[in-house]
């Protein structure tokens, strides 16, 4: 009797495990690897307590959305980011969280420091001005920010015009009290002043991240 019972306990154990395995692969995040070798620095060790959310789009002819066509924009300047989100919501890698990315350019975070691509995470929304981030790449926004929360003591979500305000828009027309919910951050979030005109045209040219 006491047998069959420890079989049936040893089952059921089983099943759970099972079940709770294929549940974490389902939420597993399905990264696409777009490795870059420009715009970044390979560091031993960095201290990642940001993470900053820019927008991006190909300014440089064909499609304004194709990744290829943006990773090769940014090749031209010498910039990147780790994660490139696409209009579908699919997630790009181009750097490792472990090395420093060129995508921040000269910054500041709320505390005063600078040097922010030393300790930040960028992420790029592809988006223009005249449209806004699609629900799939705000879900998959969310999960990957969510992630690397749970891997890192993240300090900071900002926006890219929250840490050079004056000279950064991005991200363009996106709801981010609604985000900074979704994420669980009630917090206050930083208005800025919009850039002039000329800073503006200078975005929407030249999508710059550096």
């Amino acid at each position: 009797m006491n047998l069959n019972r420890n079989i049936r306990i040893a089952i059921i154990s089983l099943l759970f495990v099972l079940n709770f395995s294929a549940a974490s692969s389902q939420t597993k995040l399905n990264i696409i690897d777009k490795t870059v070798s420009f715009g970044m620095r390979s560091t031993p060790l960095r201290n990642i307590n940001t993470i900053i959310v820019h927008s991006v789009y190909n300014a440089m002819g064909g499609d304004i959305y194709d990744i290829n066509l943006i990773i090769k924009q940014f090749s031209r300047y010498r910039v990147s980011s780790h994660y490139v989100i696409g209009r579908e919501g699919n997630i790009y890698q181009l750097v490792q969280e472990k090395n420093i990315s060129f995508h921040a350019g000269q910054s500041n975070l709320p505390d005063g420091s600078q040097g922010v691509n030393l300790c930040s995470i960028g992420i790029e929304l592809v988006d223009s001005i005249g449209t806004s981030p699609t629900e799939l790449q705000i879900q998959s926004l969310t999960a990957l920010v969510k992630d690397i929360q749970s891997r890192y003591t993240i300090k900071y979500v900002l926006r890219h015009s929250d840490i050079a305000p004056g000279r950064k828009t991005d991200p363009w027309n996106m709801d981010w009290p609604d985000f900074m919910n979704r994420i669980g951050d009630k917090g206050s979030f930083i208005n800025f002043k919009k850039d002039s005109m000329f800073n503006l045209k200078i975005d929407t040219l030249f999508k710059l991240v550096h």
